[in-house]
C-alpha cells in the first residue's frame, strides 16, 4: 500500500506530468483569443460588405463573452481547468512585456501621480467599506477582506489577508464572489461611462486603473476603450498592486492587536512576501528600454507578445467567470460589494477629474 503510495505521489510531482495538465487548458485560452481576433476582423468586415448596422466589437470583448457562454452554459470541464487558471500567469507576463513601452521617465511622471492618487483612494474607500460593512451587519473579518479587496487588489489581496488575519473560508468565498461579479460588471459599463463623459485615453486609463478591483478586469477595462487606456490602466493598477503588502500588514497588525490573529514578528519579511514580484519585472523591462536596450524590432515584438498574453487573460476572464456559483454566495456580501464599488468610481473619477484640472491629463 505504502509503495503504491508513493507511485502516485511521484507521478504527482512530475513536472513534465505537470505541465501536460495545463496544455488543454492553455489549448483552450489560446483557442477563445483567436476566436476573439477573428470575430472583430470578419465580422465587421462581413456586416460592412452587406450594409448591416453592426457596432465594432474589440476582440478583447470577444474573448471575454465567449468564455463567459462557455463557462455558463456547458461549464469548463476538469481536463481544461488546471491550464485555464493560468491566466493570471498571463496577466503578469503581460504587464511585465508591457514595461517596453514605458520609458523611466513616464513610469515615473504617471507612477508619482498614480501613487499619490492611489494612496487617496485605498484611504477613502477602505474607510467607506469598513462603515458600510458595519451598516450592514457583515462580520468584522468580512468587512475586512471586502474593504481590501475593493480598495487595493481585488481577489490577490483577499487571498493575501484571508492567511494574515486568518479569516475563515467562508468569508473569503463571500468577499471573492462579491468581486468577481462586480468586476465582471466594470467590464460593461465603464467604457460605456467613458464615452458618455467623453473622457481622454489618459484620464480614463487612471480612472479604470484606480476604480476596477482585479488587475485582469482593470486591464481589459482599458484595453476595451483604447490601447492608451489600456496602457495607462495597466500601470495605475500596477502602482495598486505594489502596496498590497503595506495594506495586509496593517490588517494583520490590527487583527493581531485584537488577539484574532498572529503577531508579525519579522515586518520586512512580511513584505517582501506579499509584495507582487511581478512589479519589479515591469520596471526591469521599463530600465531596458529607457537605455535603449532594445531595438524598435524587439520592441514591436515584445509589445506584440504582451498583446498575446493579454489575449489568453481575457479569455480566462470569461471562463472563471461564473454568475450561478457567485449567487449561492448570498446577497449582503454582494450588496455591500455593489454600493461599496459605485461609490469608490465615483470617488476616483472626482480625483481623475481634479488631477485632470491641476495635471493636465
Amino acid at each position: 500500500m505504502a509503495s503504491s503510495v508513493a507511485i502516485s505521489q511521484s507521478r504527482t510531482d512530475n513536472p513534465v506530468l505537470q505541465f501536460a495538465r495545463l496544455i488543454p487548458g492553455i489549448a483552450l485560452l489560446a483557442a477563445i483569443g483567436y476566436a476573439g481576433k477573428l470575430l472583430e476582423k470578419n465580422l465587421g468586415a462581413y456586416a460592412k460588405a452587406h450594409h448591416w448596422t453592426f457596432p465594432n466589437i474589440e476582440y478583447v470583448l470577444w474573448a471575454i463573452l465567449i468564455g463567459l457562454a462557455i463557462s455558463n452554459t456547458v461549464g469548463v470541464p476538469a481536463i481544461f481547468r488546471a491550464g485555464v487558471a493560468t491566466y493570471e500567469f498571463w496577466l503578469k507576463a503581460g504587464i511585465v512585456l508591457l514595461g517596453a513601452r514605458f520609458l523611466l521617465g513616464d513610469v515615473a511622471k504617471l507612477g508619482g501621480l498614480s501613487l499619490g492618487l492611489v494612496a487617496l483612494e485605498i484611504a477613502g474607500a477602505t474607510a467607506f467599506m469598513l462603515w458600510l460593512g458595519r451598516a450592514f451587519g457583515l462580520r468584522p473579518k468580512l468587512t475586512s477582506l471586502l474593504a481590501v479587496g475593493s480598495a487595493v487588489c481585488g481577489v490577490s489581496a483577499i487571498i493575501a489577508t484571508q492567511g494574515a488575519i486568518e479569516a475563515d473560508e467562508e468569508d473569503s468565498s463571500f468577499a471573492i464572489a462579491a468581486i468577481l461579479a462586480l468586476g465582471a460588471l466594470s467590464l460593461f459599463t465603464f467604457p460605456l461611462i467613458g464615452h458618455w463623459l467623453h473622457l481622454s485615453d489618459h484620464a480614463y486609463g487612471l480612472w479604470a486603473g484606480l476604480a476596477v478591483d482585479n488587475t485582469a478586469e482593470a486591464t481589459a477595462a482599458g484595453a476595451l476603450y483604447s490601447d492608451a487606456a489600456g496602457k495607462l490602466a495597466v500601470l495605475a493598477k500596477t502602482t495598486r498592486n505594489a502596496m498590497i503588502g503595506f495594506v495586509v500588514l496593517a490588517y494583520a497588525i490590527y487583527w493581531a492587536s485584537q488577539g484574532q490573529a498572529k503577531t508579525i514578528t519579522n515586518k520586512a519579511k512580511f513584505l517582501w512576501q506579499k509584495f507582487p514580484k511581478f512589479v519589479l519585472g515591469f520596471l526591469l523591462i521599463s530600465i531596458l528600454a529607457t537605455v535603449q536596450f532594445f531595438n524598435k524590432e524587439q520592441i514591436t515584438s515584445l509589445a506584440n507578445l504582451s498583446r498575446w498574453a493579454f489575449l489568453l487573460t481575457f479569455a480566462g476572464v470569461g471562463l472563471r467567470t461564473n454568475f450561478r456559483d457567485m449567487k449561492k454566495q448570498g446577497l449582503r456580501p454582494f450588496a455591500v460589494g455593489a454600493i461599496g464599488e459605485v461609490v469608490i468610481a465615483i470617488f476616483t473619477l472626482g480625483l481623475v477629474f481634479a488631477a485632470d484640472k491641476i495635471f493636465g491629463l
